[in-house]
């Protein structure tokens, strides 16, 4: 019988300069998610879809960052993001995986982009060009 592990982060920081939400967990594991990255993986049913297949590519969130910070119950957090999105709960357990495996999902998130002929790029590089 596998034990369960205690995903609830016992420190969170969110850095508005940097837009960086930072989660420490008991077992010594700590990762830094970009608000970028929070926003591209929500999951709401806006960004995720209602069944496989339904999700939607998010696009334009280079610059994106988090307002505000919500507790919801003990299981989650709701995070409201400065483009106005505001309906993702992020549970403990979600927002643990996405650190376990937020290397593959940015590759992923990138790969898509590229597939569909869409170059990230933020405000400041916007106006440049």
């Amino acid at each position: 019988m596998s034990e369960k592990r205690d995903i609830t982060p016992t420190e969170i920081r969110y850095d508005k300069e940097s837009r960086i939400l930072t989660l420490s967990y008991e077992d010594g594991k700590t990762w830094d998610y970009t608000a970028e990255f929070l926003r591209v993986y929500s999951p709401s049913a806006e960004v995720r879809g209602h069944a496989p297949g339904e999700e939607k590519l998010q696009v334009g969130k280079e610059d994106v960052a988090i307002d505000k910070i919500d507790p919801v119950g003990r299981y989650a957090v709701s995070l409201k993001f400065d483009d106005g999105h505001d309906t993702g709960i992020y549970s403990w357990d979600w927002l643990y995986t996405l650190g376990e495996r937020m290397e593959a999902y940015w590759q992923d998130y990138l790969s898509r982009l590229e597939a569909e002929g869409i170059q990230r790029m933020t405000t400041s590089e916007r106006l440049a060009t």
